[in-house]
């Protein structure tokens, strides 16, 4: 087993939550991907939404979009969009959907619970592109068939084309989006304009920039990640250098932002360490 991973799964089985003990297994010490379902499934609400805290800055038990974003995440990692999990989600999502088309970024349900400064609701939120991009472009990369997407690939698009955001969190759910359309012409379009406001604009934080920045690795998960184009080998190579370097001694990685809680720091942690190994490991660097 490789140093950079048995000193992760140190870290992991110390101080995760079950659910990203049982995918680190699942991912890489071969562990049963039934597990990491099960794990999954203890968050899902009798609405269909995901809540509990899947999405650790957001403490309430109620359903959420995020928290759905992130369950699509962790269906992905496990190649489990067949599961019955997602169903019963996109009714969740049909139920919160806005005349816009799109589900909004968070729910007033949110202000009764201990929950991160930029997940302060306002009273009528509107839709928007995070989460609905990166939902609609999760359920379209598994070939999953469901009404929701009538309303939400019309708004997805909509969104993408009207915007100018350089932002990473608005541009990741596009580019989730625009990667597995299948109107490809049209998607590619789309991603050489936003690929091109990222450079511009100066979005990518050079390798060790402090604070909440987001470097090649953060926009360029793996190698088939459309932003992947936008560097030159010596640039990843640097990046992967670099995110291997920042494992701790501990042998998990630490966040780039301020948690709410020494609990939900923890959650986090365990969270960006299995991250951090996909994105090793998918390069080629372990």
């Amino acid at each position: 087993m490789p140093e950079t991973i048995k000193r992760a799964a140190s870290y992991i089985w110390g101080n995760a939550r079950l659910i990203d003990r049982q995918i680190f297994s699942h991912l890489f010490l071969g562990g049963p991907r039934q597990a990491a379902l099960d794990a999954l499934r203890a968050y899902q609400n009798n609405d269909g939404g995901f809540g509990h805290a899947l999405e650790p800055d957001i403490r309430t038990p109620l359903s959420a979009p995020q928290p759905v974003e992130i369950a699509f995440h962790v269906l992905d990692m496990l190649h489990s969009f067949a599961d019955p999990m997602v169903a019963r989600a996109c009714a969740y999502l049909q139920g919160i959907t806005t005349p816009e088309g799109g589900v909004p970024y968070v729910l007033p349900t949110v202000a009764g619970y201990p929950h991160a400064p930029w997940w302060t609701p306002s009273e009528n939120p509107p839709a928007s592109a995070n989460p609905t991009a990166a939902l609609a472009g999760l359920l379209l990369k598994h070939g999953v068939a469901h009404p929701w997407l009538e309303q939400a690939v019309p708004f997805c698009w909509k969104a993408i084309e009207q915007s100018d955001s350089t932002e990473y969190h608005d541009l990741m759910p596009m580019i989730c989006f625009l990667e597995h359309s299948p109107e490809r012409a049209r998607a590619e379009r789309e991603l050489r304009r936003i690929g091109k406001r990222i450079l511009d604009a100066g979005a990518v934080a050079d390798e060790g920039a402090a604070g909440y920045a987001h470097g090649v690795l953060d926009w360029a998960p793996s190698p088939q990640s459309y932003c992947r184009t936008l560097f030159d080998e010596r640039r990843v190579q640097k990046s992967l250098a670099a995110l291997a370097a920042a494992q701790r001694e501990d042998g998990g990685w630490e966040i780039m932002w301020d948690a709410i809680s020494p609990a939900c720091a923890l959650e986090w942690r365990g969270w960006v360490t299995v991250k951090a190994v996909r994105t090793l490991r998918a390069y080629g660097a372990i």
